[in-house]
């Protein structure tokens, strides 16, 4: 049995799902310069060079040359423009999400919606307007918005003009949109997220920061300002309203020495170092002696000011968030590491699990060693905020969608949920499965890649009607919230 208060939802992010890329004032962001992609070929982003030539790269690990101007062009196809138009459905999508019996509904604000070009003196009335009417559209059927600040997209004006998150500016502008927001939705919203999957920054600097660069300085100050501006955003936000609770958000995942060999051991806590890393700063407000070392052996020329460190130490989070898809293997030995690769080209394959068509394994156990990880650890509230299986779904003639595989892979991750709170006495107070209605994948850019309730006939070929169908585990989702989580069958 869950707390009787438990908050089962769904979760999406406004550049996956929003559309109206342009539509009533909105800026262009980072994630509206990403190309579609596929599980056999990559994203990439689109720059002007200084010349004029408009060019592409490779969108994880962007190292941009010098001068180039980011934006979406012709000739391109951009799957955050279109989205699945949540924009102008988003009162038929709400229903869909009542009917299923959400408690929360974990969605995005889509920062250039606000301000458009990220250092704007005055927000978008027309963007501040759409939000609110979600807000109380979902406050009609009694769901709780669970709101992330930044959710892949940083507007791209900053980007080219900064650096983006690499400049300490961006630091105000971001507490500007944050503090705009909170004072906007008092009343409506009473969670927050800061930025989503902060720990990414690490290997996606595009994507989660805006940073065109590798440089390992710029990462460095990037990961710090977006500290910063989390810490500042709570302060902001206990400020508006005592009773907000704003949380962190971690992309997460077990992690296992490959094998009993003390240098697997040791490698694989190490790289633990790259993930605990971010969750240390912003639930227990300073940066841990492991992550100094490290930049001080990289003979990183970086700055944490005494004013930086009282504004972190003043700005923890009230819990904590992550996703959870999936755990890794790590290992020291150079045989292994030549001859396989792990989810996502990170760590090395577990023998002992499936895995999914794009090669992410299945491990309902990680996550329960994940939330005891967690609560061990900072001893805060916890929520799975995304967690899913990525799959191809079937139409059948008489128009269903029968997607056993989902509902298997969400009961066994359920279970595990079931047996961190009852047995391990883990203080998890909500669940929201990622795409709970099909949506663009982040990280390929593909609606191939479905993890819906809700299925949208939108292809990546461009046709679709948008037509939303519900899928056989809509029905089931229905009935695990109805019974709080005791009926799985």
């Amino acid at each position: 049995m869950f707390p009787k208060d438990f908050l089962w939802g769904g979760a999406t992010a406004a550049n996956q799902f929003e559309g109206a890329w342009n539509v009533d004032g909105k800026g262009v962001s980072t994630s509206d310069c990403c190309t579609r992609g596929s599980l056999t070929s990559v994203r990439h982003v689109t720059y002007q060079t200084e010349d004029g030539q408009v060019e592409s790269k490779i969108m994880f690990g962007l190292d941009a040359p010098k001068g180039a101007k980011f934006g979406a062009f012709d000739g391109y196809d951009y799957p955050s423009h279109e989205g699945i138009d949540f924009y102008h459905h988003y009162k038929e999508d709400i229903a869909l999400f009542a009917e299923m019996g959400f408690k929360t509904f974990r969605m995005s604000i889509n920062w250039t919606r606000i301000f458009p070009n990220g250092d704007d003196e005055q927000p978008n009335e027309k963007g501040l307007q759409f939000y609110e009417d979600v807000f109380k559209e979902l406050k009609k059927y009694g769901i709780e918005p669970l709101v992330t600040l930044s959710h892949y997209e940083t507007p791209i004006a900053l980007t080219n003009k900064w650096n983006a998150w690499a400049d300490r500016r961006t630091i105000d502008c971001f507490v500007r949109y944050a503090k705009t927001c909170f004072e906007r939705y008092n009343g409506l919203v009473k969670y927050w997220l800061t930025f989503n999957e902060i720990n990414c920054i690490s290997f996606g600097g595009f994507m989660a920061a805006g940073v065109a660069s590798r440089d390992p300085l710029m990462i460095a100050n990037a990961t710090r300002n977006q500290l910063l501006a989390s810490a500042l955003a709570v302060q902001e936000a206990h400020k508006v309203n005592p009773d907000m609770m704003v949380g962190n958000m971690i992309g997460y995942g077990a992690s296992y020495p490959y094998t009993c060999n003390p240098e697997d051991v040791l490698k694989q806590r190490k790289a633990q170092y790259n993930v605990d890393f971010y969750s240390d700063v912003q639930a227990r407000g300073y940066y841990p002696n492991y992550k100094l070392k490290e930049y001080e052996r990289a003979n990183l020329d970086f700055e944490l000011t005494k004013e930086d460190q009282e504004i972190l130490a003043n700005g923890t989070v009230d819990f904590i968030t992550f996703s959870y898809y999936m755990s890794n293997c790590v290992s020291a030995d150079p045989e292994v590491l030549a001859n396989q690769k792990g989810n996502m080209l990170m760590g090395v394959k577990n023998p002992y699990l499936t895995e999914s068509e794009w090669g992410w394994q299945i491990d309902p156990v990680g996550l329960r060693i994940s939330l005891n990880d967690f609560y061990t650890k900072y001893r805060k509230p916890l929520m799975v905020v995304e967690n899913g299986l990525g799959a191809r779904d079937i139409v059948t003639e008489d128009g269903q969608i029968h997607d056993d595989y989902r509902i298997d892979y969400l009961r066994a991750h359920i279970e595990q949920m079931d047996k961190a709170i009852n047995e391990d006495g883990v203080d998890l107070i909500g669940y929201t499965p990622w795409g709970c209605i099909d949506l663009v994948s982040a990280s390929t850019g593909e609606m191939a890649k479905r993890y819906g309730f809700i299925y949208v006939d939108l292809q990546d070929d461009g046709t679709g009607d948008g037509k939303r169908m519900k899928k056989d585990s809509f029905y089931w989702y229905k009935k695990v919230i109805a019974s709080n989580g005791v009926d799985l069958d």
